[in-house]
């Protein structure tokens, strides 16, 4: 029963934080939107293959960018 409550948890939790963090990324909305999809996905990804993809290809994406800046 407690796997189950954990689990249900870290999908409400991830889903919300999924949901935040998009609308922050959103122009003209201030936040950390980006930080909150990556940690939404990154819940979501010890439950659901799909996430944990997603969350792979945006911390890759994010590498590509910081190092584009750097040259």
């Amino acid at each position: 029963m407690l796997h189950v409550t954990l689990r249900a948890g870290r999908i409400i939790v991830g889903l919300v934080l999924l949901l935040v963090g998009a609308v922050l990324t959103l122009p003209g909305v201030p936040g950390p939107g980006l930080l909150l999809v990556a940690g939404g996905l990154a819940l979501l990804g010890r439950e659901f293959h799909w996430a944990r993809r997603a969350n792979e290809w945006l911390i890759e994406r994010g590498k590509r960018i910081v190092g584009r800046n750097d040259a």
